[in-house]
């Protein structure tokens, strides 16, 4: 084998390697753009998380804010809607999981679903499980928490599912605390 065939395999092996080199790069140059435009824009982003006043929220009442395209209820409850949703026996629900985005999988105790220690907080998904409507508030239905009138799903002071079609409870979006203000995100 002579000398200069000795180079010819590394200059092919080079040209191999340059051209495929080359083209992941046209690859990757052309793909990117189609990935990227799957991004969220930019004002999807800012309302990705909202903060919300509770100062005014007076026990007994409700709030309701929109967020993410979908109502929040931000309930300050009273002690006997709190007293009523913790003497619920685990064995009488339809869905024994919390749905607590901040707390991961626990059961459906009230304390579970509550933002705070002592209950008074609740802060949930204003969309009903079975079907996507949004349910009454203020004590209404048959447990007195929310009811759905489309389609008749009741639910206690604590947000879960009693009676009805609704398969699940209704869930606790990702939420925290700064002093007065519910930071939803």
């Amino acid at each position: 084998m002579s000398h200069a065939e000795d180079h010819e395999g590394t200059r092919r092996d080079f040209l191999y390697y340059a051209t495929a080199g080359a083209g992941a790069v046209t690859a990757g140059a052309a793909v990117w753009p189609l990935v990227n435009q799957m991004n969220p824009s930019a004002d999807v982003k800012a309302l990705a998380s909202i903060r919300v006043d509770t100062s005014g929220i007076l026990p007994g009442t409700q709030l309701t804010v929109k967020w993410l395209g979908k109502p929040v209820f931000i309930r300050r409850r009273t002690q006997e809607e709190i007293d009523a949703a913790r003497s619920v026996d685990l064995g009488d629900l339809i869905d024994d999981e919390a749905r607590n985005a901040n707390a991961g999988v626990v059961d459906a105790a009230d304390e579970n679903r509550a933002m705070d220690e002592n209950g008074e907080w609740l802060v949930m998904m204003g969309v009903c499980t079975h079907l996507g409507c949004v349910p009454l508030g203020d004590g209404a239905g048959d447990f007195g928490g929310w009811f759905c009138p489309c389609h008749g799903s009741h639910y206690d002071t604590s947000g879960r599912i009693r009676k009805g079609p609704a398969p699940e409870n209704l869930p606790v979006p990702v939420a925290r605390f700064e002093g007065s203000e519910l930071v939803l995100g």
